[in-house]
């Protein structure tokens, strides 16, 4: 060491100075402040009046179009409950035809059943009197066979006009509540 010593103060001696190293200072960089332009400003802010109408003429505008439209919607509702009821009730109506229809079938076939069961007690009475009142075996056979064809006929008849008075009730009990559905689904469609 002693060695470097020498040799630096020889050479500043010899008029050869050393060079300096200056450590070097990194400059400081100042933050840039960002000045925002003041916004403009009336020269007269609004009076408390005029701020209270400003917020409140739209809130009045908004309040107005959301009355309007309940209201619409109310309206909208009341026709759609009325046409339900209107198709309601014109359910019911069908189905009242068509109870009354099934009712008034239902008698008038009773009806025909008793008029058919009383038209072959009489036939078998008037067969009762008459094999009474015969006089051979080969009369009794002839009017047996005679009854037999005769309320085999009648039967056949009473059974045909039975069958259609059955049909007809039905039909007359149905077609009132097929027309209203056919009416509904028409219009649905």
């Amino acid at each position: 060491m002693a060695s470097s010593k020498k040799s630096a103060a020889g050479q500043a001696a010899a008029g050869q100075a050393e060079p300096q190293v200056e450590p070097q200072v990194e400059p400081q960089v100042e933050p840039q402040v960002q000045l925002q332009a003041e916004p403009d400003l009336p020269d007269e802010l609004p009076t408390a009046t005029e701020t209270v109408e400003a917020i409140v003429e739209p809130a009045m505008e908004m309040q107005e179009t959301v009355r309007h439209e309940l209201e619409k919607v109310v309206d909208d509702s009341r026709a759609a409950f009325a046409k339900a009821k209107a198709k309601a009730e014109d359910a019911a109506n069908a189905f009242e035809v068509s109870f009354n229809a099934a009712k008034h079938g239902v008698i008038a076939f009773n009806a025909k059943a008793i008029e058919a069961f009383r038209a072959n007690a009489e036939a078998n009475f008037d067969f009762v009197k008459a094999s009474i009142s015969a006089k051979s075996v080969s009369d009794l056979v002839t009017l047996q066979n005679d009854f037999a064809r005769k309320r085999a006929d009648a039967v056949v008849v009473q059974f045909n006009d039975l069958a259609a008075l059955a049909q007809k009730a039905v039909k007359d009990a149905i077609d009132p509540i097929k027309d209203q559905m056919t009416k509904t689904f028409k219009i649905a469609v």
